[in-house]
C-alpha cells in the first residue's frame, strides 16, 4: 500500500494528538487527530505513543559489531590474570582460533605477557582484542597465524595491529542472516541509519548486503586511505548513491590520526603519568604524519569526498584542526575527546562538526582521571562545543559501545550511569540537543520530511536518566516502511 496513516500519536513538546499521513516514502501531512482524510491508506493506531525523527548512529564498525557476538566477552575482566584465566577456560578442547573482545587494561594491577597467554592457551592461536579496538594481546601461535610480531609484552598496537585486525576479520565469514540480525536489533532501538567506518571494501560489501535482504537501515559508507584511489577512480562523491537501493550513499574519507586513551596512545601535549621517560611515545602517538594527513585531505576535497578524522588526544585535535584550516576545508572530527581550551572555538570558526560518543565518557572516566589528571574538565566537552555553535553528532563507535542511540543520549544528558554521580556535570547537554545530534538536526516530524520515524513509549523530555537509556521503541520506519513493529 502506497499510503500509511498513523493515527492518535503525540509529538514531544506539543499538546494534543496528531495523525501522520505517509505517502511515497515521505510525510505528506501532520494534522490534528481525526482531521486527515485518506480512505485508501492503511491506518495504524498509535494509541498516544510519541513520534520522533528516526535516529542515526554516526560512528559504527558494522562488521566488528556483528562479529562481536561470536567472541569471548572480556568486558568484565579486571586484570591480565583474569583474561588469561578466561582464555584458558575457552581454549580447552577447542581447535579453532580463540578470539576475545572487550578488555580495558588502563587500570589493571598487573601487565600482560606473551608467556602468560602462551601458558593459558598453548598452541591454539589466541587473540584478545581491547575494547577500544586499538590493540590486542596475542600468543605466539596468533602472531604466526597473523604474520606479525607483538611487542615484548605480547601486545600489538595501532598501525602494527590494524592490518592484522583486517586479516582476522577476513578469515571469518558472516552470513546475510547475521548482518540482518544486527540491522534488525538497531531498528528495534529506533535507528534508521548508520555511518559505517569499517575498514573494508564498503563500496562493494554494502550493496551486496542490501541485495541479500539487509535493508533495515540507511547506510553512509566510508573509505579508508588505502581505498581512496579506488573511490576516486569510481567517480564516487560524498552523497552519491551507491547501488540502486536508495539506502546506501557515499560518505567520508576516514583517517585515524592518533590512538586511544585506554591504550595510552591518544596523542597529547602532556606525557602520560607513570610512563618510562625512555618510552618512544610518552605523550601517545600520531598514526599518520601531518603532511600525509594534509595530502589525504586535499585528495578527498579535490574529488568531492568529505573527511572524518579520528582525533582523541588534544595534540591530535590541534594537528587535525590545523590540517583542515590549511586547506580551507570543512569536515568532521571523530571523537574530539580531549581539547585545548583555545582549540574549542576553532571547531566553530572552521565550520567543523564534532562526532562524539558520549558513552565513552562513562567507560573512560576512571582511566581519564588517572591519565589525564588535571585535564578532564576539557574532556568530552559537549556543552562547551554546543555553546560555541558547533554541530554535534552522536554515535557509539560500536563495538566499543553498544549500537544504541538511547544509551548515547542518556550519557550525553546525564553523564552518569549505575550508582555513580555525574562526571563533570557542567558538560551535560539538554535532551533536545542530544536528540538533534542523533537525528541530523531534525527536532520534530514535519510534512515534507522523509518518513524516517521512531515511535516510542514515553516522552523523552520527561524521562529520567535510566528511562532514557532503556527507552522502549514500539516501531521504526525507514521511508515509510516498517523496519521494526511491535504495535
Amino acid at each position: 500500500m502506497s499510503e500509511l496513516l498513523l493515527t492518535n500519536t503525540r509529538i514531544p513538546g506539543e499538546t494534543g494528538e496528531y495523525d501522520l499521513l505517509i505517502r511515497a516514502g515521505s510525510v505528506a501531512a501532520v494534522e490534528q487527530a481525526g482531521t486527515v482524510t485518506a480512505p485508501e491508506a492503511e491506518a495504524v493506531n498509535l494509541s498516544g505513543r510519541w513520534v520522533i525523527p528516526g535516529l542515526w548512529d554516526h560512528h559504527v564498525h558494522f562488521d566488528q559489531w556483528t562479529i562481536q557476538q561470536q567472541r569471548i566477552d572480556l568486558s568484565a575482566t579486571e586484570s591480565a590474570a583474569e583474561v588469561a584465566q578466561l582464555a584458558a577456560q575457552h581454549a580447552a578442547d577447542r581447535s579453532e582460533p580463540l578470539v576475545g573482545f572487550g578488555f580495558r587494561d588502563g587500570l589493571w594491577p598487573d601487565t600482560p605477557s606473551r608467556e602468560a597467554l602462551d601458558e593459558a592457551t598453548g598452541s591454539l592461536p589466541a587473540v584478545m582484542i581491547a575494547g577500544d579496538l586499538h590493540c590486542a594481546w596475542l600468543n605466539t601461535a596468533a602472531e604466526e597465524m597473523l604474520g606479525v610480531r607483538a611487542e615484548a609484552d605480547g601486545v600489538i598496537r595501532e598501525n602494527d595491529w590494524f592490518p592484522a585486525l583486517e586479516r582476522l576479520q577476513q578469515s571469518v565469514t558472516l552470513t546475510a542472516e547475521q548482518y540482518q540480525q544486527t540491522a534488525q536489533a538497531a531498528a528495534a532501538r529506533g535507528v534508521v541509519g548508520v555511518v559505517d567506518f569499517e575498514n573494508t571494501d564498503n563500496m562493494v560489501a554494502w550493496p551486496q548486503r542490501v541485495a541479500d535482504g539487509v535493508d533495515q537501515l540507511r547506510v553512509e559508507i566510508s573509505v579508508w586511505p588505502d581505498r581512496l584511489d579506488q573511490a576516486v577512480a569510481a567517480g564516487l562523491k560524498t552523497g552519491d548513491p551507491v547501488g540502486d537501493s536508495g539506502l546506501i550513499t557515499m560518505g567520508p574519507l576516514k583517517v585515524i590520526s592518533d590512538g586511544s586513551l585506554n591504550t595510552r596512545t591518544a596523542w597529547c601535549w602532556d606525557s602520560y603519568p607513570g610512563i618510562d621517560p625512555g618510552h618512544p611515545h610518552p605523550c601517545g602517538m600520531a598514526t599518520v604524519p601531518a603532511d600525509k594527513l594534509v595530502e589525504l585531505l586535499r585528495t578527498a576535497r579535490d574529488n568531492g569526498i568529505a573527511a572524518a578524522i579520528h582525533a582523541i588526544g588534544d595534540r591530535a585535535n590541534t594537528v587535525v584542526l590545523d590540517a583542515f584550516e590549511s586547506l580551507g576545508m570543512t569536515g568532521v572530527i571523530e571523537h574530539a575527546q580531549l581539547l585545548k581550551d583555545e582549540d574549542l572555538p576553532r571547531f566553530a570558526d572552521l565550520g567543523l562538526t564534532a562526532s562524539v560518543q558520549p558513552e565513552h565518557a562513562m567507560d573512560d572516566r576512571d582511566v581519564a582521571d588517572a591519565y589525564w589528571a588535571g585535564r578532564t574538565q576539557r574532556a568530552f566537552p559537549l556543552h562547551s562545543l554546543l555553546e560555541l555553535g558547533v554541530e554535534l553528532r552522536l554515535g557509539s563507535d560500536a563495538p566499543v559501545a553498544p549500537l544504541d542511540p538511547w544509551v548515547a543520549i542518556s550519557a550525553a544528558v546525564h553523564r552518569s550511569r549505575g550508582e555513580r554521580e555525574s562526571w563533570h556535570p557542567e558538560q551535560r547537554i539538554s535532551v533536545q540537543a542530544a536528540l538533534a545530534a542523533s537525528t541530523r538536526g531534525r527536532d520534530t516530524v514535519r510534512a515534507g520530511d522523509l518518513a524516517d520515524i521512531a515511535v516510542i513509549e514515553a516522552d523523552p523530555f520527561t524521562c529520567d536518566r535510566d528511562q532514557l537509556r532503556q527507552m522502549t521503541v514500539a516501531a521504526t520506519l525507514v521511508g515509510g516502511r516498517f523496519t521494526h513493529r511491535e504495535i
